[in-house]
């Protein structure tokens, strides 16, 4: 791919919250067409990643620039028109219980564009017929179920064409066949309208359907930036053969798994015991001859979003 494909460049990208390093190099490109999934345990530098890319934070080093602008150069309105080139697909859908659908979608075309109200009237029509919602088009939130509301996310997230679409944890809170055809509308709308997606998500299955590529995150750092087909071999590698992996991929194989027992939780343990030194002055590992309670599995969830609606762009961390 050329140049002009890369839709997304992260370089060198460093964020601090007072002491606390939280992105340290992170180095990402997102190309038009593809879908890349970002993932890694609770804490890792998912949201704060996401956050730059749609410029409410602004790196302490490095760069970051969507759709050839660096965002940390643009002025205010300057920002707001490389917003209107991008959705976001919330993770609870984010509709106005007050508002029909049909007027959730039309809401972004009323508020950034002059067209006519029968023009507007038209495209809502349209993007309702994208994600199949024509039918549910004035209904109220409350009145259709947790997929449709995802649908009329989507729909509101397409309304002014965008050439990159955002998704939080789209097919959280689903059904295993809601879930799915969640999955096979975010294929179609990338292969259809040629757009970049990021995908945040801790659902394995819907990460290796709809991947592209699949970025790992440990600690602030990229441990794993491949295509799908790379991740899957790790996944599926034979635990006769686990010598043959050092700990990154031990770890990156445990989070793909979600195994209860490998890197991940084992530094886990090593965090608990930290905890309770700060916080007792006491050395659990002492008492107990080692290990402390064991955490199986990382949390999930992700606070991008909400840190979003909280405020627009930051220099620092609250």
């Amino acid at each position: 791919m050329t140049q002009p494909d890369v839709v997304i460049s992260m370089k060198n990208l460093v964020k601090r919250f007072g002491d606390q390093t939280v992105l340290d190099g992170v180095n990402l490109e997102v190309k038009r067409g593809e879908t890349v999934v970002i993932m890694g345990g609770s804490g890792c530098g998912k949201s704060t990643t996401l956050r730059h890319m749609v410029g409410s934070l602004i790196p302490d080093e490095g760069s970051v620039e969507v759709l050839g602008k660096d965002l940390a150069t643009l002025t205010e309105d300057e920002l707001n028109e490389v917003r209107k080139k991008f959705g976001i697909l919330f993770q609870s859908g984010a509709l106005f219980n007050s508002m029909t659908v049909a007027e959730n979608v039309g809401l972004i075309l009323e508020e950034h564009t002059d067209l006519d109200a029968s023009i507007i009237d038209m495209m809502v029509k349209i993007k309702l017929e994208l994600v199949d919602l024509r039918e549910a088009a004035e209904k109220y939130p409350a009145q259709i179920s947790g997929g449709m509301k995802k649908r009329a996310g989507l729909a509101r997230a397409l309304a002014l064409d965008p050439e990159i679409l955002f998704y939080d944890e789209p097919s959280a809170g689903l059904d295993p066949v809601t879930s799915a055809a969640i999955d096979q509308l975010i294929i179609d709308l990338t292969t259809r309208l040629g757009v970049a997606s990021v995908v945040v998500t801790h659902e394995m299955d819907s990460a290796f359907t709809i991947a592209d590529r699949m970025v790992m995150l440990h600690h602030g750092h990229v441990l794993m930036n491949a295509p799908r087909a790379e991740f899957e071999e790790l996944r599926d590698w034979p635990a006769e053969r686990m010598s043959e992996l050092d700990e990154m991929q031990l770890l990156i194989r445990q989070f793909l798994r979600g195994d209860p027992e490998g890197p991940m939780t084992e530094h886990g343990e090593g965090g608990e015991n930290a905890y309770a030194i700060d916080l007792l002055g006491i050395d659990n590992s002492k008492l107990t001859g080692g290990r402390s309670v064991q955490s199986t599995r990382a949390a999930g969830g992700s606070g991008f979003w909400r840190g979003l609606l909280r405020g627009s762009r930051e220099k620092g961390g609250t």
